[in-house]
């Protein structure tokens, strides 16, 4: 009889799994046959391996993009520059990653290095009260010197329009 992958699958992990029972019990349970499940078990134990050796000899050792860490996408998107568009697809293919996630990824690289924060540095008490008392005598000075300009402006008008106090103006007395 032919049974399905995911029959398969079930009945493996119920040999493996947390809670493993005899290959004999379970033949009894589901009517397959021992030797069924225990063939079962050894392939999905040899293919088990065979993926973890390909895991260790990968260059990528993430099934998913979601698995990868910040570095290892890093590393992708410089080794995807340098490659020609033939060169890229069979690159993308290989680590398991599309085009757009490729885009999403230099996206995100190049917003991390345009945007960079500016730290404020921490001051301590004594240096801020310092800083308060420097500013607040920079605002009386400046008020002090936009209040002499306006005098010094209001003298000149003055002069213009009625002339120099010291200069003799004739009388309208005539002496």
């Amino acid at each position: 009889m032919q049974y399905s992958q995911g029959f398969k699958m079930r009945m493996v992990q119920r040999l493996s799994g947390p809670d493993p029972i005899s290959a004999n019990k379970l033949a009894q349970e589901v009517g397959v046959s021992q030797n069924s499940l225990s063939r079962w078990l050894r392939q999905a134990a040899n293919i088990n391996h065979f993926e973890k050796t390909y895991e260790e000899h990968s260059d990528m050792s993430a099934k998913r993009p979601l698995d990868l860490t910040p570095e290892q996408k890093l590393q992708i998107v410089i080794e995807a520059e340098s490659l020609s568009d033939e060169e890229l697809g069979e690159f993308l293919r290989r680590k398991g990653v599309h085009e757009a996630q490729l885009l999403q990824w230099r996206s995100q690289i190049m917003n991390g290095l345009s945007a960079q924060p500016i730290k404020k540095s921490k001051k301590t008490g004594s240096e801020a009260k310092k800083i308060k008392k420097l500013e607040k005598e920079l605002q009386r000075k400046d008020k002090a010197l936009a209040e002499a300009s306006a005098l010094l402006v209001l003298k000149k008008k003055a002069q213009a329009i009625w002339g120099d106090e010291d200069t003799n103006t004739p009388k309208k007395n005539g002496d």
